[in-house]
């Protein structure tokens, strides 16, 4: 049978059911529902079907209440210390010095690595899972590092960004009525050889990519106006000045570039950019990054996102990849892409 519990009345039956009407907080809301219908004769099980809290703790509840009154409800979780940290404020600090350094063997640092280090600080044995725990909690983060060329020259790149700035200034009062804009223009070279990527994957399969080694390759030529999110795109067998010319010539006829609209367009000092036989259409102003600034350009942000759809796959020819690529730009990018 069923049974029933008795609750003291710390409480009457009335003032339970007003608690529970009028609490604000929902932990304190349940609890005073409970008690109200156990008051009002409810069976356990009856309760437990009406507020969804298992018998068990229902029980608990009763019992609390029974010897403290009020003063034994509420949420205890947040007076809840929780487990003894591992390190302490000592021995973290110490955890964190020695990971500021290359690891003991040389390569990179892991959660077995820092546990192994947690280990002789304990002098007990350690899981790798806390030490990746111990890594996330002193607010470290697994990036790969932005290359940075140690010919650049810092200098010279903090004062490109306020020339840079100067410039759009400079273009605009010279040419009052017209739509002064930034692009960057990069170029970015992709083929038959495959390019891999880490990928989401359960835990018990190991991925595969089928590959089929060739080295035949395009050229994909990408416009970006970082302040639209704007982009305009060629895909071309190679890369010299006549085609360079030729593309920047159906750029600025495609955006209307000219009398009303002008374009600062930053780009690499690639010798097809800087020739004297490349024809500069009116309206586009060529703006050259500092050497060894690959870091400068926004262009450069735009080649991991084009590479998503051809990593880890194999294409029989440069055609089928130019098609995957090109649905890839048309469907993904503000922007509009062609062919040659």
């Amino acid at each position: 049978m069923p049974r029933r519990i008795t609750i003291v009345p710390h409480l009457s039956v009335n003032q339970l059911y007003s608690k529970y009407r009028e609490a604000q907080n929902s932990v304190a809301r349940s609890q005073y529902q409970i008690l109200w219908l156990l008051a009002s004769g409810k069976k356990t099980e009856e309760v437990a079907h009406a507020t969804g809290y298992s018998v068990q703790w229902i029980r608990e509840l009763a019992r609390r209440y029974n010897r403290l009154g009020i003063e034994g409800l509420g949420d205890r979780r947040q007076n809840n210390p929780g487990a003894k940290p591992l390190l302490d404020e000592i021995q973290t600090a110490q955890l964190l010095q020695i990971i500021q350094q290359p690891a003991y063997d040389g390569g990179l640092w892991n959660g077995r690595k820092v546990a192994d280090l947690m280990s002789d600080l304990l002098e007990r044995p350690v899981s790798p899972q806390r030490g990746w725990e111990y890594l996330k909690a002193m607010e470290y983060r697994l990036r790969v590092p932005r290359p940075e060329n140690q010919q650049a020259d810092r200098i010279e790149q903090e004062g490109w960004k306020i020339k840079i700035t100067g410039q759009l200034k400079e273009l605009q009062q010279k040419y009052p009525d017209s739509k002064v804009e930034l692009w960057a223009f990069d170029e970015h070279r992709i083929g038959l050889k495959p390019i891999y990527r880490k990928v989401w994957i359960p835990w018990f399969e190991v991925p595969i990519a089928k590959i089929k080694w060739q080295y035949k390759w395009v050229w994909l030529y990408g416009f970006v106006c970082p302040e639209s999110g704007k982009t305009y795109w060629w895909v071309l067998p190679k890369v010299n000045s006549t085609i360079f010319s030729k593309v920047l010539e159906d750029f600025a006829t495609y955006f209307g570039l000219g009398k009303n609209r002008q374009v600062i367009l930053v780009l690499d000092g690639a010798r097809w950019h800087t020739t004297k036989s490349l024809k500069i259409p009116e309206g586009i102003h060529l703006e050259l990054l500092p050497s060894y600034s690959p870091e400068l350009q926004p262009a450069e942000r735009l080649w991991p996102l084009t590479n998503e759809p051809i990593v880890n796959r194999f294409f029989d020819t440069i055609e089928e990849l130019e098609e995957v690529l090109l649905t890839r730009l048309k469907e993904s990018f503000n922007g509009t892409a062609k062919i040659y």
